[in-house]
């Protein structure tokens, strides 16, 4: 047996280090647990072991799915029950929930199954500028920390595929042959199966370098041979000899030369290369007017990779959704789809999109619409939940969503002393989940911990945990011990124990302006949606719509500072639906954070610090409308930077 690669002293470290239950180093512990070596890999900092990810212990783990709204709700839509999904939430988290394979939303019907993965991940194109002669970037995640962030959901993704799906990740210049790398070392080189180029055509006035007139779309297989593939063709000409023999201009292979090669009737064309001259989409276009999202991406592309890795009634899924063009094309291709997208922007395009895809362009001829109405689809929360909702389920429903969101597991007949225990955390202790429906009138106070600790205190070991809601523990603190016994409550919604966890939760933020739509971020854990607090009033005349917003404070202090915010200072956005029908929000205008303030304060380089500064100066805010369009309620939702909402109706009446 080899001798592992450590110095006496690293061993008295290691074991020190351990007897003290502390984490290991990452080089240590990958001296102890080496990866086993390839012919090459991409070595960086802060990169986790496969096993270390799917175990969660980079500190982010499955949480429950919370249906929002479902949309043209017809159970006849798919045989087997099937609705397709707009998730809002963490990709990370969905993936690892998706995984666990145990939230009954989506149990035994995705992992697995997944035919086709598409994403497009933000690879800070948006927010590339010129400072003289100086490049800047303003994305906040870089190089390594952008590589492993994308390898930890591609580890995942590979486990939920199909054995004969099939992966597509979309790049540009700056970071494909990093990707490249990871990519081989999680799905095998041996399931490298294409590098596309999507060339567009554009005007691009540079300097010192060529135009960059392309993007890069890396294609595996989950095993190699066993890959749906569908060939596409290049159509033959139009153009005849008279004769009603057809011609079609290829470049030979062997010599570079461009030659006619002659087709007879049957031919379908010559078979699709790996370059694909697809235009971006017009600035006029129906396709861009009616979705008109920064990264949106021609649905001509998307629907070549749909029609060549996967079949009618196969699932797709796009967790970097964007503007939701994946899962428009899978839609009118006959695809079951699931769409995940960390932003309120993607989320409410996104949805939008689909119920109004019958409006849009037929993928057979631009000239015409679809035509047809979306098949069943519904909307959920992973990470973020509505409180009311919670509370809201029936009592087995309740126990096992908090059970998931504290990371319980369920023990079924376990009592001790005639009282039953519900779950065991992962460091061996019990949980009880306090049935706050049987005590209206009683809270978690002293009196009731000291009945508890009477019957179970000896048996328990050292702590006891005890889910409840907030209002219903009568502690500020986050435990009380009695004797030897630490007995911890886990309110709900969640008052963040530290102790707890390897890593402290962690919101993510909504944008506050175009040039930060992209930004990438990680969310820890879970948390409840607060209702922003907001005062506005209309002002409608002849001449003028506009909606006035006075007041606008979110019910959180800041997580860097402590403190609390200033009047419009955590301000993301504003979406408005101009002719709102009572029961679906669909966005016609959005305006971020940065677009509403007055044009002598815009500057192309406003750091997030000084967008803050500047929108605490404001004493309103002004949101001028076009009437042309507008019905007799206008719907907005104020978002704030942690994507909490507060939703209002108003009347032009």
């Amino acid at each position: 047996m080899a001798k592992l690669p450590l110095t006496e002293k690293e061993i008295e470290f290691i074991i020190e280090q351990l007897q003290n239950g502390q984490q290991l180093p990452e080089d240590l512990e990958y001296k102890l647990f080496p990866t086993k070596q390839k012919e090459y890999e991409l070595v960086y900092g802060g990169k986790m072991r496969k096993e270390d990810i799917l175990a969660n212990e980079d500190g982010v783990f499955p949480i429950p799915l919370q249906i929002e709204k479902i949309f043209n709700d017809d159970r006849k839509t798919w045989e087997d029950g099937w609705r397709n999904m707009i998730v809002f939430g963490d990709n990370l988290q969905f993936l690892k929930t998706i995984y666990e394979n145990k939230d009954p939303l989506i149990k035994d019907k995705i992992k697995g199954k997944v035919k086709l993965i598409y994403i497009d991940p933000p690879f800070a194109t948006e927010s590339d500028f010129k400072s003289g002669d100086k490049i800047a970037y303003t994305d906040k995640v870089k190089g390594a920390e952008f590589v492993e962030f994308l390898r930890r959901r591609l580890t995942i993704s590979r486990e939920i595929l199909a054995p004969e799906g099939s992966i597509y990740v979309h790049l540009d210049w700056k970071m494909t042959h990093y990707v490249k790398i990871i990519m081989d070392e999680i799905f095998g080189k041996e399931n490298f199966l294409n590098e596309i180029i999507w060339y567009y055509r554009r005007w691009n006035i540079t300097t010192n370098l060529f135009a960059r007139n392309h993007d890069t779309l890396l294609m595996y297989a989950k095993k190699r041979g066993d890959h749906i593939f569908n060939n596409l063709y290049i159509p033959k000409s139009e153009k005849s000899s008279g004769q009603g023999r057809a011609w079609q201009s290829v470049i030979d292979e062997e010599t570079g030369v461009r030659r006619s090669i002659l087709l007879d009737e049957k031919s379908k064309g010559v078979p699709m290369p790996d370059v694909w001259d697809i235009s971006m989409i017009n600035p006029v276009a129906l396709e861009r007017k009616n979705v008109n999202y920064p990264t949106q991406k021609p649905e001509d592309l998307i629907e070549r990779i749909v029609k060549a890795s996967t079949n009618e009634g196969d699932i797709i899924l796009d967790f970097f959704s964007g503007s939701g063009t994946t899962v428009a094309v899978a839609e009118k291709l006959n695809r079951k789809w699931i769409a995940c997208d960390i932003g309120k922007l993607s989320f409410y395009t996104t949805q939008k999109r689909l119920i109004n895809i019958q409006n849009s362009k037929d993928l057979n001829s631009s000239n015409k619409n679809y035509s047809k109405p979306a098949k069943t689809f519904v909307t959920l929360n992973t990470g973020q939940y509505n409180l009311e909702k919670v509370f809201g389920l029936k009592q087995e429903e309740y126990k096992k969503f908090v059970m998931e969101l504290f990371e319980i597991d369920i023990v079924k007949n376990k009592k001790i002393n005639g009282i039953p225990i519900d779950g065991q955390k992962k460091d061996g202790f019990y949980v009880i989940i306090y049935p706050y429906w049987e005590f209206k009138d009683a809270t978690v106070d002293e009196d009731y911990l000291e009945d508890l600790h009477s019957h179970i205190g000896k048996n328990v070991g050292g702590r006891l945990y005890i889910i409840a809601p907030a209002n219903s523990v009568d502690f500020i603190s986050d435990y009380h011990i009695i004797e030897n016994v630490r007995y911890y409550f886990l309110k709900v919604p969640y008052q963040i124990i530290k102790e707890l966890h390897k890593v402290e939760f962690k919101k993510f933020r909504q944008p506050q302006s175009k040039s930060n739509v992209n930004d990438l971020e990680d969310a820890v854990g879970f948390h409840f949606m607060r209702q922003p607090i907001v005062i506005s009033e209309i002002k409608n005349n002849k001449n003028k719509l506009s909606i006035q917003i006075k007041e606008f404070y979110s019910d959180f202090t800041e997580e860097e500072t402590g403190k609390d915010m200033d009047n419009f200072e955590s301000l993301a956005m504003v979406l408005i639906d101009k002719n709102y029908n009572g029961e679906a929000f669909e966005m016609d205008e959005y305006y971020f954070a940065e677009d509403l303030l007055p044009k002598t304060k815009k500057k192309k380089e406003e750091d997030e610090n000084n967008l803050k500064e500047e929108l605490k100066k404001q004493k309103i805010i002004n949101i001028e409308l076009n009437k042309k369009g507008c019905g007799n309620n206008l719907m907005a939702i104020y978002i704030d930077i942690y994507g909490n909402e507060f939703k209002e109706v108003l009347s032009l009446k």
